[in-house]
Formats: C-alpha cells, structure tokens, sequence
C-alpha cells in the first residue's frame, strides 16, 4: 500500500472527508463524513485494482480520486510521479500538464445511459473526444476509428448501431458504447464505477471478458467498483489483478484475487466471503462471522480498529490503535493485529458484546 513516483498512478495517505450540514436552523460545527481516510494504493501499467465493500465504504470515492475526478483533503495523488492537484492548480515544477492526465485518466459509470448524449447518434457521441484529443483527424478518419472500434466490442453491423440514439440501444450495448468512448481516449486508467452491476448476470461475464480483453490490446489499467465479491474475484483473477476490501473509508485488506477468496486474513473480508452465496460453501460455520450487523456511522467512525465494533475477534486492545498494514505474502497485506504474533493484542482480553456496543456509541 505504500506510494512510490514510479508507479502509474499512486495515492499516499489519501483522505477525502466532505462536510455535511446538519440543517438550516443548526449553526454548529458540520458533521464531517470521512469517505476515505487514509488509503495508500500504488496501481501500475496493466493492472486490474477490483474494490469491495459494503455501500458506504468509499469505494467509488477513491476510485474517483485515483482518477482526478475528486480532490482529497488530504494525502498526494500522482500520475507518473506527476501530482495531479498540483498540475491543476499549477504549483511548481509540472512535468505533465493537468489536461494530458485528464485524457490518460477515464470512467465508465454505472448508468451509461446517464452519461451518454439523448440527443445525438452513437457516432456524434463517439466522434467528439476525438475531435477534442485529435484535431488533426479527418471527418472520414473518424468515422472510420468509430466504426472500428464498434466492431471490436460485437456491436455489428457497425454502421447500423452508429446511427442509433442511446434509447434504441440495451443496457449491454450502452456500456459497451460507454467503453469504446473511454478507449478513444487511448487512456492509462480507467475507473469501470460498479460498470456491470445493471446488466443481467448472463451479461456480466460477457462484458468483463470483452474489457479484459480490450486492456491488453490498449494496454491500459482498470480500477473496478464492485459490492459483489464474485464479480471482484473474476475481474481481478482473469486479468491477473489483485482484490482491494474497503471498510468505513480504510482498505483494510489487498491482494492476488485467489488469495484473497482462498485465505482471507482481514475479519471483514471474511465476513464479505461470507455473504456472497457461491464463495460460502467451505466456509466454517453457518451463521455470518460477524458481532453485529449494523454499520458505524461514518460521520463518527469507532475508535481504533473500525471493525472492532462488529469483529468477533476483537480484543480489548482493538479499539486503542488503527493497525497498520503487514505483509502476509507476496502483494498481500491486511490491516488486522492478529497477523503479528507478537503484538500486544493477543495479551490483551476477549473485547464483551457490551463493550463494542458501547464503544460504537462513544467514539
């Protein structure tokens, strides 16, 4: 999890908390949501980043931070050991220009429908970044680049879905239209923002296939959004990626997608194998490996470990200290006391029910 210049993109001790109003009549302090709170990933060329969690995590929101699209509050983001803020707001020496990381650095949303002109053809939509990025680019060139990328995602006959609206066209084809766009940028790093999560599950392996595909003849890297664990561990596994588990703006656990299925360190992780119906089986115990069920309130995140308050395992200790990542194996880390043998967690007694329900409420 730590940064270094010579990675693609690399964030170091990421925060991005927003202030929330608490109402018009009240004129204190505003509550502050920790989104993302202190997250170090390094995401190099070619790779494939899946994020997990539950709703509310943070997820999205450092995937959007990865890509420029959100600017933390704290930490560095940089792309090529450019930092992203600093390019944009023009701070010192800029290797890389604000607007060429922009173009390297792209999306695909969950609701492409919500991102795609009504009012234009596909071709008109898929024409426009490249008359922006390639100016020098004939009308006929375009069209051509358009058509041909339209046949490389299945959309066939091209010519006949370059000339639809994005009504005439399904869920599938939306995103695939969505993808194309993205890849006309000839982008580093594309964030896919939960990118599968609308269609059916017949098409859910069908349109990952056709990105990983895609990533390596474009040689680019993706960063996937993802609540389902079983979508995580394809998209990461087929594409030789690695699994990052997110809990209450932390990434508490990251590794080789396999790894991560077969012999998850982290509690929560467990918890998340748990809950998705075809990784339970093997799984040591009917009932969900976890103390309580609701979620923290992110405004007023618990003490210490964030997990201790719902962790079967916590110990008194747990709340004193945020552990810090530990290498467990090759490219797997987890943020969890009960991987140093030698720590004073394991001295310290069982944390009781009471105990982390009051601590949930305290802290």
């Amino acid at each position: 999890m730590s940064g270094s210049d010579q990675h693609l993109v690399s964030l170091e001790g990421v925060e991005v908390h927003f202030e929330e109003s608490t109402g018009l009549l009240d004129f204190g302090d505003p509550d502050v949501v920790r989104a993302v709170d202190g997250v170090s990933l390094d995401i190099e060329q070619n790779d494939v980043v899946a994020l997990v969690g539950e709703s509310g995590c943070g997820k999205t929101t450092l995937g959007k931070t990865a890509i420029g699209l959100q600017r933390p509050t704290g930490g560095s983001v940089r792309y090529r050991g450019q930092d992203i803020w600093d390019a944009k707001d023009g701070r010192g020496d800029v290797e890389i220009s604000y607007t060429d990381i922009r173009r390297s650095l792209q999306i695909i949303h969950q609701d492409p429908g919500s991102s795609l002109n009504p009012n234009r053809r596909v071709l008109k939509i898929l024409e426009a970044p490249l008359k922006r990025w390639q100016a020098g680019m004939s009308a006929g060139d375009r069209r051509r680049e358009v058509l041909s990328m339209l046949e490389r995602v299945g959309m066939t006959p091209a010519k006949d879905y370059a000339g639809r609206y994005q009504h005439q066209l399904s869920g599938g084809e939306k995103q695939r239209v969505a993808l194309v766009r993205a890849l006309l940028m000839d982008p580093d790093l594309i964030l896919a923002d939960e990118a599968i999560s609308a269609l059916d599950v017949s098409l859910r392996v069908e349109m990952m296939d056709l990105m990983l595909e895609l990533q390596d003849q474009f040689d680019t890297s993706f960063v996937a959004v993802s609540h389902d664990l079983s979508n995580a561990r394809y998209f990461a596994a087929h594409g030789g990626g690695r699994i990052g588990v997110m809990y209450l703006g932390q990434l508490v656990e990251i590794g080789p997608a396999e790894e991560i299925i077969s012999n998850p360190k982290h509690p929560y992780t467990k918890v998340l194998r748990w809950a998705t119906p075809d990784l339970r089986a093997g799984t040591d115990s009917s009932e969900p490996p976890v103390r309580r069920i609701d979620i923290p309130d992110p405004k007023n995140p618990p003490s210490g470990c964030r997990f201790h308050t719902r962790c079967p395992e916590a110990r008194e200790w747990c709340p004193r200290e945020q552990p810090e990542p530990i290498d467990v194996d090759t490219d797997h880390e987890v943020a969890c006391f009960r991987e140093d043998e030698d720590h004073e967690y394991w001295s310290s007694p069982a944390l009781e029910d009471e105990q982390a329900a009051g601590s949930a409420r305290s802290d």
